[in-house]
């Protein structure tokens, strides 16, 4: 899978940044694409998100309270932006420290299921990110990707080719 790490600029401001993932052959970004899919059926869940998304960049950083971690594999930085009791929506995200995070996808996670392998359009979104974060994980070790001085940018090469 051939991939582009992409900043989005709007989102950024003093405390933090975000970062979406372009996937080869696709239009739009993990995140716009989770923004699309569900701007109709939770207009309002999605303004919230994005309110928060606001305060992360601008006022607080990315804390951990803000995120329910361990979505993923031990280190891999797998978590969701904690919803409001009521919401629905769940978005899946890689949150390096308080500076960096990468938006991915989701969608609707019911009250109901307890396990996000119990939904398979989160399973999806959440495994995708995962096989996204290893590879990052794996450029930041070879240092084809760093993080710039004060940890609000990636520097370096942000396209992911598959080795051929």
């Amino acid at each position: 899978m051939n991939f582009e790490i992409l900043k989005i600029d709007e989102l950024c401001g003093g405390k933090a940044s975000f970062y979406s993932i372009l996937i080869e052959g696709e239009t739009l970004s993990l995140f716009e694409k989770f923004l699309q899919e569900n701007q109709n059926s939770s207009k309002s869940e999605i303004n919230n998100i994005l309110q928060r998304l606001n305060t992360i960049a601008n006022k607080t950083g990315a804390r951990e309270s803000f995120f329910k971690t361990k979505e993923g594999h031990p280190g891999d930085g797998i978590c969701a932006l904690y919803d409001q009791p009521k919401s629905k929506l769940r978005l899946y995200c890689i949150r390096y420290g308080q500076e960096l995070i990468i938006l991915g996808g989701g969608g609707p996670k019911p009250k109901t299921i307890r396990a996000l392998q119990e939904d398979e359009k989160l399973t999806n979104e959440n495994y995708l990110l995962r096989e996204i974060s290893k590879r990052i994980m794996e450029a930041l070790k070879d240092k084809d990707l760093q993080f710039s001085k004060d940890f609000l940018d990636f520097e370096g090469n942000l396209n992911f080719d598959d080795i051929k």
